[in-house]
């Protein structure tokens, strides 16, 4: 079955319910109605079929006062069928509908030219052309179909039925990433939590976990349905009740967004492509409505470039709260009731850039020059940018963005951890490195010891750096790690033993923990932590506590101490530990527990004493 959503629109009292009603014989139902049915809604709220084709109308408000209504509906629109009276022509709702539309590139507008029977032939061909004049006017926007109709004419109607029957479904991008703005929401006794609207993008199955980032909360999918029948899952384009398991305090608001928990952050503002229509200008420092989807939220425009005002260019718009967007998602923007313009997102994710470097961005953004914005990030992010968020940063897959980064000259990419670096910073790695083992040249590191140190820097990255310096001769990789080259350690595995045991045997009763030691010494964390075991089973060294090891020797004259001080003072606990050794707490708590592995000592609260 093919699914196509059409929305209608058109100037108020232009006859488009009427229309609807002779084409789907549906007259509107209310939402009371619906919920009797329980999960069964028209979700369409009205539909035709045929053997193979199920078009799907969506009738939204022409009143100005009801704009936002249209606006949230076209966000789902596959086509649009666009109501004209034939006689009156175009009037301002109409336009500004179509003006809409355009900003949302809607492609395969039907026009059907209403109470077509009441005018005579030379107004209905003047209507026609005035209609495809002013429609190629809109860049965005391509007629279908331009058809005269009467509801009291039967061929009419089946020759509109046709044309919609016969409208292409046009593939739209996707990058799989589920999206799906709820248009209303509401309990059912015996069945739970119901949401409708369109799917944007991606797929959802019965059973999948969706998430809602607004209130953080994630549910379980319990039921789908398309068109009054049970599906088991939903895909881009199609309108969808979803039955949601999860413990919602109160219905979901209009607007709320439903996603794939992970895919999508939240920010409080983002960079814009905007354009003014019907000669409105967007003002720098003005309040506006955004509409997105079903969500409506108030933003405050900052234009980009230093002007004043602007029928179409790059913005920011910021908001009071997070709004989760992706890349190239459409917008509309109105004020005081009327649409003044509207646009598509470019940069959802907030970078501290300066200017020069945001407008160099957002240009390529618009272009969808990816080759261009992949280079101006990783030169921007001097130490690396990360494609994991590549699905709502720039509309792009994972495998579809690290094939651009892998496209490239002057950047080295991690395709593990999803990383694109500049190539520059391998110099600087590498300075980096070699100063370590020039300041300590007994240094026995390994990339993921190193990553430790350089939280920003990848193990693939530094794996690629330590290959190039033994390339270099400058490193040896031996057991595992790399030495310096040009120094020869006969056994490197007792030396790091003897280095952790000096250290530990140098501290007393209060040494360092091993990840210290390890840092101290530059060695790999893995190779200390083998060490430390092979002392700790040669008895040189005793484990107190998670990262407490102390020398064996040292601890049995701390035991000698504390039973000295249980043997003087009938007892000891920390506080009377403290007066003794002036340690801290955790070392103090630690010897203290350690006591309780003789049976001659006695534990009674906090307290040790002598038995």
């Amino acid at each position: 079955m093919k699914y196509i959503i059409v929305g209608t629109a058109g100037h108020v009292d232009h006859g488009k319910t009427a229309l609807i009603e002779a084409l789907t014989g549906f007259s509107g139902d209310t939402l009371e109605e619906e919920k009797k049915r329980g999960i069964t809604i028209d979700l369409s709220f009205s539909n035709m079929q045929n053997s193979d084709t199920n078009v799907a109308f969506i009738d939204v408000p022409g009143h100005e006062k009801l704009l936002k209504n249209m606006i949230a509906g076209a966000f789902g629109f596959d086509s649009s069928l666009v109501v004209v009276d034939a006689n009156e022509g175009l009037m301002p709702q109409t336009i500004e509908h179509l003006e809409i539309l355009n900003l949302l590139h809607m492609k395969n507008i039907v026009i059907a030219l209403t109470k077509s029977d009441l005018v005579d032939a030379s107004h209905l061909v003047k209507t026609q052309e005035d209609v495809k004049t002013y429609i190629k006017t809109l860049v965005n926007l391509e007629i279908f179909a331009l058809v005269p109709v009467s509801i009291y004419d039967e061929d009419s109607i089946q020759k509109l039925k046709s044309i919609l029957f016969s409208l292409p479904i046009l593939e739209k991008e996707s990058n799989g990433l589920f999206r799906y703005y709820t248009d209303r929401s509401f309990s059912l006794a015996g069945v739970g939590q119901v949401v409708t609207g369109t799917v944007l993008d991606g797929t959802i199955n019965v059973g999948d976990k969706v998430f809602a980032p607004e209130i953080n909360q994630e549910f379980k999918i319990k039921n789908l349905q398309v068109h009054q029948k049970d599906v088991k899952s939903a895909t881009s384009s199609l309108r969808t009740a979803i039955n949601l398991q999860g413990n919602s305090k109160s219905p979901l608001r209009r607007g709320t967004l439903l996603c794939k928990k992970g895919f999508i952050k939240g920010f409080n503002s983002i960079d814009v492509w905007v354009e003014g229509i019907e000669k409105h200008e967007i003002k720098h420092n003005s309040s506006v409505n955004f509409f997105v989807g079903t969500k409506q939220v108030v933003a405050k425009v900052l234009l980009l470039g230093g002007v004043e005002s602007t029928d179409k260019g790059f913005a920011t718009l910021n908001f009071k709260q997070k709004l989760f967007l992706v890349h190239n998602e459409p917008f509309i923007l109105s004020s005081g009731g009327r649409t003044i313009g509207g646009g598509r997102v470019l940069n959802p994710i907030n970078d501290p850039l300066k200017k020069k470097a945001k407008l160099e961005l957002l240009k390529a953004l618009k272009d969808d020059d990816f080759d261009s914005v992949f280079l101006l990030l990783s030169t921007i992010h001097k130490k690396g940018f990360g494609l994991i968020s590549s699905n709502q940063r720039f509309g792009l897959n994972h495998e579809e963005a690290l094939k651009v980064a892998n496209g490239l000259s002057g950047v080295f990419v991690d395709e593990k951890g999803l990383v694109v670096y500049p190539i520059g910073i391998t110099t600087e790695l590498k300075t980096i490195v070699q100063n370590i083992y020039k300041k300590n040249k007994y240094a026995l590191l390994s990339a993921s010891s190193l990553s430790s140190k350089l939280k920003w820097a990848s193990i693939s990255l530094l794996n690629s750096v330590l290959e190039d310096l033994c390339e270099d001769e400058f490193l040896a990789l031996e057991n595992g790690v790399y030495k310096n080259a040009k120094v020869e350690i006969k056994n490197i595995d007792e030396h790091v033993e003897d280095k952790i045991y000096e250290i530990l045997k140098n501290a007393e009763l209060t040494p360092d923990a091993p990840y210290n030691i390890y840092d101290d010494l530059d060695i790999d964390r893995k190779m200390g932590d083998n060490a430390l075991k092979r002392l700790t089973r040669a008895k040189k060294v005793v484990r107190l506590a998670h990262n407490i090891f102390v020398e064996a020797k040292a601890l049995s004259r701390a035991v000698v101490a504390l039973r000295e001080i249980m043997s003087k003072e009938g007892f000891v606990d920390v506080a009377t530990f403290k007066k003794h050794f002036n340690m801290s707490r955790k070392f103090l708590v630690a010897y203290l527990d350690y006591l309780d592995n003789f049976d001659d000592i006695k534990k009674e609260d906090n307290r040790r004493s002598l038995s």
